[in-house]
């Protein structure tokens, strides 16, 4: 992921309905596509690593 540089995901489509992301090197910044204006949410490197990794694997399902 290149720093500062807010993207989606590669197989979010084309429809404007995504959440964005930007790695700062210290944390990573999730905001809403549609509402850039709207706020941000920050994570640690270490709680991103743990969050992609729980939706990789499918750890969250029941």
């Amino acid at each position: 992921m290149q720093r500062n540089a807010w993207r989606t995901s590669s197989r979010s489509g084309n429809n404007g309905q995504c959440v964005e992301v930007r790695d700062r090197g210290a944390g990573v910044d999730v905001r809403d596509s549609k509402a850039p204006e709207a706020g941000l949410l920050s994570f640690t490197p270490a709680a991103w690593d743990a969050f992609v990794h729980t939706i990789k694997t499918n750890a969250c399902r029941p």
